[in-house]
């Protein structure tokens, strides 16, 4: 196993996602810079207020394998250290966080642009997809 993937934690999960999980996974004594993203469940979208819960769908081991491809070109880019991303699957609700980015470096500058591409390409690239839910009805959503 190479040095990157020792330091880089993907995973797609079924529970709850804990935030300070993965700031503790990304914290090093060499790092200037930690940066903790998260997405939330928000109660709107795309015109619709209500919406009470997300639903999510991953393909498999698959998705797992695309966010790491898009680690890997991160720290193409970026002089990072350490590199941890969750997703939800299954039901998640209001406020609940739906996928975690975690990105430590030297400088924030490389923190903060490595965070950004990894959840911007997720969410383009990663065979994750949503429904919506709100009272009297459900769609699945064109973007994640």
């Amino acid at each position: 196993m190479n040095d990157a993937a020792q330091r880089d934690h993907v995973a797609v999960l079924t529970t709850s996602i804990d935030p300070a999980d993965a700031y503790r996974r990304i914290l090093d004594d060499r790092a200037g810079a930690t940066v903790v993203f998260t997405g939330n469940v928000r109660n709107h979208s795309e015109g619709k207020i209500g919406v009470t819960h997300l639903e999510y769908e991953a393909y498999g081991d698959h998705v797992t394998g695309k966010i790491a491809e898009i680690v890997a070109e991160a720290r193409e880019r970026w002089d990072v250290l350490h590199v941890a991303v969750e997703h939800r699957t299954g039901h998640v609700d209001l406020r609940e966080v739906s996928v975690v980015v975690g990105v430590s470096a030297a400088h924030r500058a490389a923190a903060f642009e490595a965070a950004r591409y990894i959840i911007d390409e997720l969410k383009h690239r990663a065979p994750i997809w949503k429904k919506e839910h709100w009272p009297g009805g459900a769609e699945w959503s064109p973007g994640s």
